[in-house]
């Protein structure tokens, strides 16, 4: 039977081996993902990836959770002369 550390080691070596089958694998993804683009005239506004805003992640801290940033005016006492 494996010892815990054993089994912690196995598991990093995994998710290195993983990550590099990933990284191998991503450039046929991203080939065959533009040929059928391509091929079916689908193009980034047809899948919601184009406009004025990016797509991006999620972030971690919820939108009520963030507080709003506000924006600082020119005024004398915060502008240097």
């Amino acid at each position: 039977m494996s010892t815990y550390r054993e089994l912690q080691d196995q598991i990093e070596q995994l998710r290195k081996q993983a990550e590099e089958v990933r990284l191998v694998e991503l450039a046929d993804v991203i080939l065959e993902i533009k040929t059928k683009m391509q091929e079916y005239g689908i193009t980034g506004a047809d899948l919601g990836l184009m406009g004025k805003k990016r797509v991006m992640k999620p972030s971690s801290t919820p939108v009520e959770a963030q507080e709003p940033q506000e924006a600082q005016q020119s005024t004398p006492e915060n502008t240097e002369m």
